[in-house]
């Protein structure tokens, strides 16, 4: 007999959690782990005493569930997603849901609900955030792919999910295709920015002389404000956090970081529609400058700086930081959401830009205080074109630009690296220009390449070829590309 109102397939930490998170808000699970000894740990462990259902097979599995069957997958993602998929699949009947939760690329996403479709089944691609903790209790669902499917899946997530703005769910529905995975894509694009924006304020306040103490004590400061944020929160715990013998655990980790590929997809995705999401294809090139550790130890004895220490007021400093810090999350935000709003007409995705914000308010790791004022830009201006044009943003990044500016200058001056907060500004100056220098870098393709120009003094849309040196003839290229 059919009693499960839903199966999950991955027992790690994410599964186990997103399983129990269910289980308490009366959803029955059945689960599968590919290695079945699994089942037994997590129902004789986190499980015991449960409603969740252990079987050891895929067939045994889809036995259990309700129809139309749900079937979750919290695997890895790529291939492994396939694979899964396609021992699911022949245990399924018409009008079941297949869900995939892991961090898939949104291409592969929009490629499984054409595939599934085929074969009479509707494929969800949800984008899951909040970590561990979020998935245990509530996190940042993000669902797309097949609308007919979400109205099956919606009272399960949107229970699950945190709550905010008096107990609305940060879970609604993106989009049909690959909009979930896309979304959640741009999110974590948005944490690689917003995590090296905090790395790059540790790192300058370090180099002018701060304590982990101190510096705990500034963060936890700045997270009752404007940076009142998820990832300001566990910055000040890891600075607050010391071992048996007193000594700060930050201070003994490796300074190479990873990544599982998420951040690079939004800066390759950004290339391909246009977008200058500089900030964030500055926070995964930080990371990959941060793995050539061996090369910086070698260069750190041959290459010199400026050779200063700070001298100056220490308070004037935290002050200028914490503007630099919420000027350039500010811009990593409006640049994010010119991604969006690029792949939404791109994609025929026609995402609802507050939606995502309120999405994004609560259970996931980009969550901030800030992102109610993001979705009230939206709901007052559907249209709007970027969040440095709504009166709120703009008002804030002019009161903070002082502090800003001045942060950029002092890590110039100490040699400290600040490609995020140095990009967000140039961003910043570049987007309020009326004239860049883009005039010149035309005549020079022109000149080597006759692709072109456009002039200020003829209709857009008509276009010029000059033979610069009177040798080069008068044929033009056949493309215009900007």
């Amino acid at each position: 007999m059919s009693k499960a109102d839903i199966g999950l397939i991955g027992l790690a930490v994410m599964g186990q959690n997103l399983v129990m998170n269910m289980n308490d808000h009366g959803h029955t699970v059945a689960v599968f782990n590919r290695t079945t000894s699994k089942v037994d740990d997590f129902l004789n462990d986190a499980a015991k005493g449960s409603n969740v259902i252990g079987t050891h097979s895929i067939e045994e599995l889809v036995a259990t569930l309700k129809t139309p069957r749900r079937v979750m997958l919290m695997v890895k993602a790529g291939e492994v997603v396939d694979k899964f998929i396609d021992m699911v699949v022949p245990h399924l009947e018409e009008g079941d849901i297949v869900i995939d939760g892991g961090n898939s690329l949104y291409t592969d996403s929009e490629r499984r609900v054409k595939a599934l479709a085929e074969k009479g089944l509707r494929y969800i691609g949800a984008g899951v955030s909040g970590g561990e903790e979020g998935a245990r209790t509530g996190p940042s669902i993000m669902p797309g792919g097949n609308k007919e499917a979400w109205e099956f899946v919606k009272p399960i997530f949107q229970d699950i999910s945190a709550k905010v703005d008096g107990g609305a769910p940060c879970c609604e529905w993106v989009g049909n295709g690959g909009a979930g995975h896309y979304v959640k894509m741009v999110h974590n694009g948005i944490e690689y920015g917003d995590m090296q924006l905090i790395c790059e304020a540790y790192q300058l306040l370090k180099s002018a002389g701060f304590s982990n103490d101190e510096m705990h004590e500034i963060f936890k400061k700045w997270n009752t404000g404007v940076l009142d944020s998820f990832l300001t929160e566990i910055t000040t715990d890891i600075l607050g956090y010391k071992e048996e013998d007193g000594t700060h655990l930050v201070d003994k980790i490796l300074d190479t970081a990873g990544q599982k590929g998420t951040g690079k997809w939004t800066g390759i995705n950004a290339l391909d529609l246009g977008m200058p999401l500089t900030l964030i294809g500055e926070a995964v090139f930080a990371r990959c400058l941060s793995a050539q550790k061996g090369q910086r130890v070698i260069a750190s004895k041959v290459l010199v700086g400026p050779g200063t220490t700070f001298s100056g007021d220490k308070q004037e400093l935290v002050d200028s930081l914490e503007q630099a810090l919420y000027a350039s999350k500010i811009i990593s935000y409006a640049q994010g959401y010119m991604l969006l709003r690029e792949a939404s007409e791109v994609y025929g995705w026609d995402l609802d830009f507050g939606a995502i914000a309120l999405m994004w308010r609560g259970g996931c790791i980009i969550r901030s205080v800030f992102l109610g004022n993001i979705k009230d830009a939206f709901v007052k201006n559907p249209d709007l074109e970027n969040l440095l044009m709504d009166d709120f943003f703009t008002n804030a990044i002019h009161q903070a630009q002082e502090g800003w500016r001045k942060t950029v200058i002092k890590a110039v001056e100490l040699g400290v690296p600040t490609p995020c907060f140095s990009t967000a500004l140039s961003f910043y100056d570049g987007y309020r220009t009326e004239v860049l220098p883009a005039n010149l870098l035309q005549a020079q393709r022109d000149y080597f390449g006759a692709h072109t120009y456009e002039r200020l003094d003829k209709p857009r849309g008509e276009f010029f070829h000059t033979n610069w040196t009177g040798k080069g003839g008068n044929v033009s290229s056949s493309t215009y590309d900007v």
